[in-house]
């Protein structure tokens, strides 16, 4: 029994150190809803992606060229619920096209892109939209 309850408080604390945050709680420092979140770093442990530097990404933003900070450096990232994240692997909404939906992306490593590629470094494109609804309607943001 004891072995049991050691490795139930482990699978608690692991959760604790989750980088990633949440898709429903998605939001900058001032509390505004996010689109989506993209971080520059990945890890093998689920843990400790969404790590370093992040770019806030906000309903309706459409930049087909990233700026020469976050061109190619996107490693993991976190899509708010009832959104979407279209990206592109060449400026101008060229190359290859992958669209996420709500949800977190640990590693992008792990998302193909093309037949050989992946998406990780790999992001120099995107367009972040999110649906609104409330009782008698739908509206895209």
């Amino acid at each position: 029994k004891a072995f049991i309850a050691v490795l139930l408080a482990a699978l608690c604390f692991e959760g604790l150190n989750a980088q990633c945050p949440e898709p429903s709680a998605l939001q900058d420092a001032e509390g505004n809803k996010l689109c989506a979140r993209m971080f520059e770093h990945s890890s093998y442990y689920y843990d400790q992606s969404c790590q370093g530097k992040y770019l806030d990404v906000y309903p309706g933003e459409d930049y087909p060229i990233m700026t020469w900070v976050w061109n190619n450096r996107v490693s993991s990232l976190v899509v708010a619920r009832s959104c979407s994240l279209t990206v592109w692997s060449r400026s101008k909404k060229q190359g290859s096209k992958k669209k996420f939906s709500a949800g977190i992306v640990y590693h992008l490593k792990d998302v193909k892109e093309g037949l050989f590629g992946n998406w990780n470094d790999s992001i120099s494109g995107y367009y972040c939209t999110c649906v609104h609804c409330c009782s008698h309607c739908c509206s895209v943001l």
